[in-house]
């Protein structure tokens, strides 16, 4: 009996989450309705959790039909982990130099286990652009921005393996990028994670030499030529010196 109470105040907890990660970004509020299109629940169920997540200040509801947005226990959490993530405020001026050279979209990515999460972003002005958004989660070998931390790390070939998908999958194209990552100090990315999009992304290293983390440029390829290309690892590679040096690397 205390066994499936465990296991019913488990899965509790997992519908509750379920129901916080319902919001996407762009969501203002969402009704019941909404919320049942998202999350795997029964009326009822997803009233008492609404209710309880409510309680706590994870949700808050306002209006008739009642709509529900994320509550002020949310932004919280935010707050704390932002505050681990202080290398975001360091950036500032660094993105904000590279936006304003490039009128691109420009991110900070820094690792997380297999991982690497966007922890900050400031969106292209032009109407043709592309955007991941802060808390934007993916792993290191997919992408620019992931496969030049993972460059960094000095993993050997049974190292990497824990970072794809499948376990007897050829790492040569891997490697080889890796290797050319390193050589060059930059890593690219063509029509990868989305159609037309073009990523350019440099490494950055905390005092300790090691590396911190990734700042990336994405823009159409109708912009991002392979000049462009070229111009774009300039200013990133400067730029990540700068924001290594403010983390406190030596001799960069």
């Amino acid at each position: 009996m205390q066994e499936k109470k465990s296991h019913e105040s488990v899965r509790a907890v997992e519908r509750a989450l379920e129901i916080l990660l319902a919001f996407k970004v762009g969501d203002r509020d969402l009704t019941v309705a909404e919320l049942l299109t998202r999350v795997n629940l029964s009326r009822p169920t997803l009233y008492r959790l609404l209710n309880t997540l409510e309680q706590k200040g994870f949700i808050a509801s306002e209006g008739e039909p009642q709509r529900f947005h994320l509550g002020s226990a949310v932004a919280h959490l935010g707050h704390v982990w932002m505050g681990a993530h202080s290398v975001a405020e360091l950036a500032q001026p660094m993105l904000r130099n590279l936006w304003e050279k490039t009128s691109e979209t420009v991110a900070l990515f820094v690792p997380d286990g297999t991982y690497r999460v966007c922890v900050a972003e400031m969106e292209s002005p032009q109407p043709l652009s592309f955007r991941r958004g802060v808390g934007y989660r993916e792993k290191l070998v997919l992408g620019a921005s992931g496969r030049t931390i993972l460059s960094q790390m000095q993993l050997s070939a049974d190292d990497l393996r824990r970072y794809v998908s499948e376990p007897n999958q050829d790492l040569s194209a891997l490697l080889a990028d890796i290797e050319t990552i390193r050589a060059q100090g930059y890593g690219t990315s063509r029509h990868e994670l989305i159609e037309g999009a073009v990523a350019v992304a440099a490494p950055f290293f905390n005092g300790a030499n090691q590396i911190a983390g990734s700042l990336c440029i994405f823009g159409p390829s109708v912009r991002v030529t392979n000049e462009r290309v070229l111009q774009f690892a300039e200013s990133l590679k400067r730029e990540a010196s700068n924001l290594s040096r403010a983390l406190g690397q030596q001799g960069v």
